[in-house]
């Protein structure tokens, strides 16, 4: 395990690590809160856990600061797990092994964590610290934020008397996050029908692109490897004749996917993976500059035994795939560069007798979030396809009076000596959630520097945690003051 000796705040890796120890992705979420009771236990800290497993901590504040209004210090419980092909990793009961490069913190072929693990770490550094000055904290450890924010919804806010939030889960060390986009899951569902072959088959592996936040990086210009394989699939079905076995790609809605394996049954399977290699030899071209990691496996059995999807059906999915909304829908007119509206296609499977295709659609404006469902749900409805909608979460509005804002740029303006930047985000934040539910509350969004999140070269670098970790404690004496 890596040795934290010579950074400033060693006990925040320490936990960090801790942290790292437990399983931990979305929907796991009984160890992790069992770890925050037993943290509170320890420290004598008074707790909750709630029926969805958020955990709330409540720290009375250092001695002469008793009369200061509360703050909440939040930051999210799972993770986006995400692994390498050869990484034998089960999630469900594994941890995560961490590796040190000077001042980088990874994962041995693994997403990392650091969202949102790094702000859990920090703020149980403050609550079991007797050194500090602060108001009374109430640390928010929320569940299930990576699918759909499932456990700021359920949160009972009656708990919490502060309406002062501080939020760690931003991912740039140089800027304070005010506004963020809201968002939700469209799911469509196809029927597969199938028939049992006797067949040649080509297999074509789809791999190295660069995926990552469906948010943060929609407007990037990353291939999207499921909407490549419809690209793909539109153009093998005008040259040649195959049965569709089946075409995967993704695990999570929010997560730009990266591979895709699709599966044809066909009686001539070498004139189909030449057809196959020629045109991803032109997709490999074209997209180079952007995406100089892209591979393509393909390899040919002269026969075996499938079950192939009825041609009608695999008609509509590719009409569905070649033609999905994906990306970017609307760039923002009132802030630069914000994109203000998007949707990805982010799982796509045909395992089993159903066919799923799963999108996180995103705006900073609700009524063009409600408007992008409606879309889809137009595109889909000539099909023979059931839709749904689910994990709705609120955008987080611009708070233009906001003293939180204000104090902490005066306090980023004197430790750093230049200003942060000031951003509204295309990505979802509980912040969202809280300032729905609490009247008046007033909140801003932090964080280090993590780089490629929701993917298996996600980074943490240590220098600016520690930054981010000074920062918070000085903002926070001054909400005391």
């Amino acid at each position: 395990m890596p040795n934290y000796k010579d950074t400033k705040h060693s006990r925040v890796f320490e936990l960090f690590e801790e942290l790292s120890k437990i399983p931990r992705g979305s929907g796991n979420r009984a160890a992790i809160a069992a770890f925050c009771a037993d943290f509170a236990k320890k420290h004598s800290l008074r707790y909750v856990v709630d029926d969805a497993k958020n955990a709330i901590i409540y720290k009375p504040a250092s001695r002469g600061y008793e009369n200061a209004e509360p703050v909440i210090l939040q930051g999210h419980l799972d993770m986006v797990c995400q692994k390498t092909a050869e990484n034998p990793i089960d999630f469900l009961t594994d941890g995560i092994e961490l590796v040190r490069e000077g001042d980088t913190l990874h994962a041995n072929g693994t997403t990392l964590g650091a969202d949102n693990g790094i702000a859990v770490a920090m703020v149980l550094s403050i609550l079991e610290r007797d050194d500090l000055p602060h108001p009374p904290l109430e640390a928010v450890f929320t569940a299930d934020e990576e699918i759909g924010m499932l456990g700021a919804v359920e949160l009972d806010t009656s708990l919490l008397s502060a309406k002062r939030l501080i939020n760690l889960d931003s991912e740039e060390d140089d800027t304070v996050t005010v506004s963020c986009a809201g968002g939700s899951d469209f799911k469509s569902f196809v029927s597969l029908k199938r028939q049992s072959a006797i067949s040649g088959v080509v297999k074509i592996s789809l791999g190295g692109l660069k995926g990552g936040h469906s948010g943060v990086e929609i407007a990037s210009h990353r291939v999207n490897a499921a909407t490549l394989s419809g690209r793909l699939l539109s153009y093998l079905a005008g040259e040649a004749e195959f049965d569709l076995v089946s075409v995967n790609s993704g695990t999570k809605a929010n997560a730009i996917p990266c591979a895709a394996e699709i599966v044809l049954a066909t009686a001539q399977p070498q004139e189909l993976a030449a057809l196959a290699r020629k045109y991803l030899d032109e997709i490999r071209a074209e997209i180079a500059h952007k995406e100089p990691g892209f591979t393509a496996e393909i390899t040919e059995e002269a026969k075996a035994e499938c079950l192939t999807i009825d041609k009608e059906v695999t008609k509509h999915l590719v009409y569905a795939l070649t033609c999905t909304p994906c990306g970017v829908m609307e760039m923002s007119a009132e802030i630069e560069g914000l994109v203000e509206t998007s949707l990805n296609l982010g799982i796509l499977s045909t395992d089993g007798d159903e066919a799923m295709l799963c999108y996180a659609l995103r705006s900073n404006k609700a009524s063009a979030l409600a408007a992008l469902e409606q879309k889809m749900k137009t595109f889909y409805s000539l099909l023979d396809v059931t839709v749904s909608t689910s994990g709705h979460y609120p955008p987080w509005e611009f708070k233009k009076d906001s003293a939180l804002t204000s104090l902490y740029r005066e306090t980023y303006r004197e430790l750093m000596g230049t200003d942060p930047k000031v951003e509204a985000i295309h990505a979802g934040l509980e912040c969202a959630v809280f300032s729905s539910a609490i009247p008046g509350v007033d909140c801003i969004a932090i964080g280090p520097n993590v780089y490629d999140a929701h993917t298996v070269k996600e980074r943490l670098s240590i220098a600016s945690a520690e930054k981010t970790y000074d920062l918070l404690l000085e903002l926070l004496k001054r909400l005391a003051a």
